[in-house]
């Protein structure tokens, strides 16, 4: 789906704002007129304490966006965009597109809406030092009435490609030259996007993905991570299944989760529609939830919509893939990570594979960013990337 910025250039200039965009009549009319993906229909100075440690201008934006679910229609999609301090440099600064991982799936929880994370706030500000603007969606049904569409990729990546179509089209000094960059459930926004940008964002120029801690699931890899002997002790995943199932109920009325949670998961499953992941991950510990005394046998096959919206519609991407596994990640199982490098490999995509000794789902996330910012610094120079498909330990 081609994007053409030209009317909506002139239409900022015509409303005449020199510092962020407001919801003001005619704006609206013309954003509804125009009905297009990125368009911008409101905007707002991001509170400091929900900016990032140093940084410029920060706004939080309102913008259009296909709806992934559906693949057709607009909806409303939040997200962030962060300046750095200073003068831009000529042309603009370039993009990181960030994708979060696993915040929840209620309003409350969008990033947007919070501060950051100790760590994504010390991640996110080495890639500010490096000279990049942070563009960071909230994804399709945070910050807006819509449900949630969690680990839906084509919704994932629709509301993130559509931020930097949104937040280059706004007021900000940025460059079209983009590093798509993401962790756990936004380890697999970033590749999703890679994969849907060639023919739904073409005009975006995407100079690599960095991704870690990135899920990958398979019928296989699925009965692997739920067989019985992997219950014994407290799996993060089993708190994904809750919100996996929220967000499936969101887009699927007919859906009774009782057909695929037993009893004694039930009150963590309705929970889950209203807390966050740090919570929800204490009420999963402390009523001792485990794959085997929550779902029921049919679990997969009950939810397999949901399961098949997990699925990237394409292994082979454009752009060059950085990924970084934790050699103990419990969130994301080495297993799926490494799987997902084999597969892409395997396609015919540019894969730099780095496996973390020690280091686990969290620890991964900064670890790596030495070896981002060479794999960064080659692939925005233009440089050819030799693909390193066994993660060796480091």
């Amino acid at each position: 789906m081609p994007f053409s910025y030209s009317i909506y250039k002139k239409l900022r200039i015509f409303v005449g704002i020199s510092c962020c965009f407001v919801a003001i009549p005619g704006y609206t009319a013309l954003a509804k007129m125009k009905q297009m993906p990125g368009f911008v229909t409101a905007s707002s100075f991001l509170p400091k304490a929900y900016s990032l440690p140093g940084a410029g201008r920060s706004l939080r934006i309102t913008y259009l966006s296909t709806n992934g679910v559906t693949g057709q229609g607009l909806v409303p999609v939040t997200a962030e965009v962060i300046l750095p301090a200073g003068k831009a440099p000529a042309g603009g600064w370039p993009i990181v597109a960030w994708a979060h991982g696993t915040v929840g799936v209620s309003n409350n929880c969008a990033p947007s809406r919070n501060p950051w994370s100790e760590r994504n706030s010390r991640y996110l500000s080495e890639w500010m030092k490096r000279g990049f603007a942070i563009v960071a969606t909230d994804y399709q049904g945070f910050g807006t009435p819509l449900p949630h569409p969690y680990l839906n990729t084509r919704a994932e990546a629709y509301g993130l490609l559509d931020a930097v179509r949104a937040a280059i089209s706004s007021a900000a000094p940025l460059e079209n030259k983009i590093m798509i960059v993401g962790q756990s459930q936004g380890g697999g926004a970033a590749f999703a996007s890679a994969a849907f940008a060639p023919e739904y964002a073409p005009e975006l120029n995407i100079r690599g993905i960095v991704a870690t801690g990135t899920p990958y699931m398979t019928p296989e890899l699925l009965k692997q991570i739920t067989k019985p002997s992997d219950n014994m002790a407290y799996n993060p995943m089993v708190v994904y299944s809750f919100y996996l199932a929220q967000g499936f109920a969101g887009y699927h009325p007919s859906f009774k989760p009782s057909e695929i949670f037993t009893a004694r998961a039930m009150p963590a499953y309705h929970a889950a529609a209203k807390i966050c992941v740090g919570p929800l991950a204490a009420k999963v510990k402390k009523e001792g939830l485990t794959f085997d005394n929550s779902l029921k046998p049919d679990f997969s096959e009950k939810i397999a919509p949901a399961l098949a919206a997990m699925q990237y519609p394409t292994m082979k991407l454009k752009y060059p893939l950085f990924t970084g596994t934790g050699e103990l990640d419990k969130d994301v199982p080495p297993a799926l990570q490494l799987a997902l490098v084999k597969a892409a490999c395997a396609a015919g995509t540019t894969v730099e594979a780095h496996l973390y000794k020690g280091l686990d789902h969290s620890q991964t996330v900064n670890a790596s960013l030495p070896d981002s910012a060479v794999f960064t610094n080659a692939v925005m120079s233009g440089k050819t990337i030799a693909s390193q498909c066994e993660a060796v330990p480091q």
